[in-house]
């Protein structure tokens, strides 16, 4: 429901429901989207380091193993044993955290001092051409990295394992402080990015604030545009409301305009009215009916003006021409049925006028071409290429208007046929219409009937 809220002056101004705040959207944009791409970045990057940092410690174990096959050889009792030292002096220590072992079927252990009175479960029912890398937990509370390698060696049929252990303590406290350094270093990246979308949302829409205080500025100043120098996306909400506040003026001062106009074309009427009945005039009954014409034709003529201009402010108006012009005809051929009509041109067109007001132009045009014509009237319809407007001609056989009197003609009152009915506002509210949708009205001589040829031009509809 519609808030009303304290406006200037005191007045009670409903306020508009809103679709939520533009600030608080572009947010949870962003907050989602640096969110997703610092989740997957983090995972890709931990995913990356600690395999990283697991590679490089198999890799020291793999360079363990080697050197130990490399120090093999068999003995004469068929046993094996190292015909050089293993260079890593915690092979000697007890319980150091890194251990080897040879395991052959048929023959003992052959284990490093490390491992004391331990000894590395090591499966025997499988052959590992290369070395394989696994955890076990095997000896309680020491996680191991083992690599193993199964080796036959030269002068022996025996499938010797050779296992190199290493304690992943070391491993899992690098990937634990990476993972820290991580953690820390994306929440404090998120802290960062947050505060940038918020300060970029807050400087991207303070523009928005001058629009509001250059509202409020035409609002309590009574300035009649928005002047303020503002952001290229925001001048074309700055130029439509600029054409709006245009569009309200012009109704505004139409409006004044009409009022003005309306009430001097019946001051005089009024004021013969009022002598005429201080007076006690003896004719006071035709001198009423005779301005209580006038003034009835001043009303009608007016209140069409204001339903044109209601009517194009309502909103984009179309009318098909072609079938309002054969409605027209169809009602002026039963006035005048000794008249011929011929139409043509083309028939698909449409105008940018209301249909009502569209057929209320034709009717008087086609009217008076078959009231003053001769009896023949011919009426056109024409499109230029690549033209915004319609054009659509209307002849008549009749005396025609002398070029001197076609300006005048379209005053309100004028006639120069005198002897035949009307009021002689037909062609001023024609006009007057016509200008109020954008068109144009133009009286010439027709070339093909010697009569009267009325140019009418109307903005057409877009498609």
């Amino acid at each position: 429901m519609a808030v009303a809220s304290e406006a200037a002056g005191g007045q009670e101004v409903a306020r508009t429901p809103h679709t939520g705040s533009l600030a608080r959207r572009m947010m949870l944009v962003a907050a989602g989207w640096i969110s997703i791409l610092l989740l997957v970045g983090g995972l890709a990057l931990d995913h990356t380091l600690t395999g990283l940092i697991t590679r490089n410690f198999d890799e020291q174990l793999g360079y363990m193993l080697t050197g130990m096959i490399g120090s093999a050889e068999i003995g004469p009792d068929g046993e094996v044993f190292f015909i050089r030292p293993l260079g890593d002096q915690r092979f000697l220590e007890p319980n150091s955290g890194l251990y080897w072992q040879i395991r052959g079927k048929g023959h003992e252990d052959f284990p490093s001092r490390s491992l004391w009175d331990r000894s590395l479960d090591v499966p025997e029912d499988h052959f590992d051409a290369k070395p394989h890398v696994y955890d076990s937990d095997q000896f309680a509370g020491e996680p191991l990295r083992i690599m193993e390698r199964s080796i036959i060696l030269p002068g022996s049929d025996t499938r010797w394992m050779f296992t190199v252990a290493a304690s992943r303590k070391d491993l899992d406290e690098q990937i634990k402080m990476i993972r820290s350094i991580l953690v820390y270093s994306f929440v404090a990246l998120a802290v960062g990015l947050m505060l940038m979308a918020g300060l970029q949302t807050w400087y991207g829409l303070y523009p928005l604030r001058h629009v509001r205080r250059a509202i409020q500025k035409l609002r309590t100043t009574g300035a009649g545009r928005v002047t303020e120098p503002l952001p290229q996306e925001v001048e074309p909400l700055v130029d439509e409301l600029n054409a709006l506040l245009a569009h309200n003026e012009r109704q505004a001062e139409e409006a004044r305009r009409h009022a003005g106009n309306l009430a001097h074309a019946l001051k005089t009427p009024l004021t013969v009215l009022m002598n005429a009945a201080t007076a006690r005039a003896p004719d006071l009954s035709d001198t009423v009916i005779r301005e209580a014409a006038v003034m009835r034709r001043q009303v009608d003529h007016h209140l069409a003006r204001a339903r044109a201009v209601g009517r194009r402010a309502a909103g984009m108006s179309r009318a098909e021409v072609w079938p309002s012009l054969e409605a027209v005809l169809r009602a002026v051929e039963r006035l005048y049925e000794e008249a011929r009509f011929d139409l043509d041109g083309n028939h698909d067109v449409s105008v940018a006028i209301e249909k009502q007001d569209l057929e209320e132009i034709l009717g008087n045009l086609i009217e008076n071409a078959a009231k003053y014509g001769g009896g023949s009237v011919f009426v056109t319809v024409d499109v230029v290429r690549n033209s915004r407007y319609c054009e659509i001609w209307i002849e008549d056989d009749g005396k025609g208007i002398p070029q001197a009197e076609r300006t005048r003609i379209f005053d309100r009152g004028a006639r120069l046929d005198t002897e035949k009915p009307g009021t002689g506002l037909g062609l001023a509210i024609v006009r007057d219409v016509v200008e109020i949708y954008g068109g144009t009205v133009e009286l010439d001589e027709s070339e093909d009937l010697g009569g009267l040829l009325v140019k009418l031009k109307l903005p057409r509809a877009v498609a």
